[in-house]
């Protein structure tokens, strides 16, 4: 069957989750591949660890920087928060699941010694379980089920993204060029939030009185 040229964009713009959710594991698959060819440089688990750790604060910057840059454009730039939370959610699984497997060869002992005792690893894990209830409420049927506390629960998110920056601060134990941008990044999104926030605060406070 083909498909006509008006047709192709009208069927992206009603299914567009089909077409971006694989293009969201393109890195992914992109860094496995990499590395089965050996072009990681000279640590490619680390490389590999932190590529992953990185995508995951990437698409949490994004999911974060959505509602804001919302106010300034036209397109619907919401219906992408739950895609890019998922991602996020997804990355920073693969990133843990590379430390574990790839990193520590399923050493549970040094995986409890490190959980417990190096502070990045624990602001890391606590940044991942703060996600782990939004990833497994993004669908509608918690939407509808939760009502106004599915609002509260996802205002986790912030939680999580403060945690996430400090965990990627330490992780490279001083402060860079990467680091810096992408901190920084996180600093604006958050500042330019923080109105949104204190408006929802407001409303529910006055709902109260």
């Amino acid at each position: 069957m083909i498909i006509s040229r008006s047709a192709a964009p009208a069927f992206v713009r009603r299914h567009w989750s089909i077409v971006l959710y694989p293009l969201g594991l393109l890195p992914a698959v992109w860094l496995v591949w990499e590395g089965q060819n050996g072009n990681l440089g000279a640590d490619p688990v680390n490389v590999f660890e932190r590529s992953l750790g990185l995508w995951a604060f990437r698409f949490l910057l994004v999911c974060l920087a959505l509602a804001p840059l919302q106010r300034v454009v036209s397109f619907n730039l919401l219906r992408f928060r739950r895609l890019t939370g998922l991602l996020a959610f997804f990355y920073a699984v693969l990133h843990l699941a590379a430390y574990v497997v790839l990193d520590l060869q399923f050493d549970v002992r040094i995986f409890w010694r490190d959980l417990t005792h190096r502070p990045f690893i624990i602001l890391g894990m606590a940044a991942l379980t703060l996600l782990l209830p939004l990833a497994l409420t993004s669908n509608r049927f918690s939407m509808k089920r939760l009502k106004r506390g599915w609002k509260r629960l996802h205002r986790l998110v912030y939680g999580a993204a403060i945690l996430a920056g400090i965990h990627f601060f330490l992780s490279f134990k001083t402060l860079n060029g990467t680091s810096a941008f992408y901190l920084s990044l996180l600093a604006l999104v958050l500042l330019a939030r923080a109105p949104m926030i204190w408006i929802s605060f407001r409303r529910k406070g006055a709902g109260r009185l």
